[in-house]
């Protein structure tokens, strides 16, 4: 009695995946250290910005 193949197609698309999904968590892990050492900030929303204006321009008493 012959044996079913088995299909290479359902390993291969898992590999894939994988490899997809650690090259993502590498970059996101990649950029996250970049970020620290640079000391750069997630994107500022307006009135954040029109604070920090104001904070700088406002002098000291």
């Amino acid at each position: 009695m012959a044996e079913k193949p088995k299909s290479v197609l359902l390993p291969v698309i898992a590999v894939a995946v994988f490899v997809g999904l650690g090259r993502m968590v590498l970059q996101k892990l990649k950029a996250d250290r970049a970020a620290r050492e640079n000391r750069l900030a997630g994107p500022v929303d307006e009135k954040t910005r029109q604070w920090i204006s104001d904070v700088v321009r406002t002098p000291r008493q």
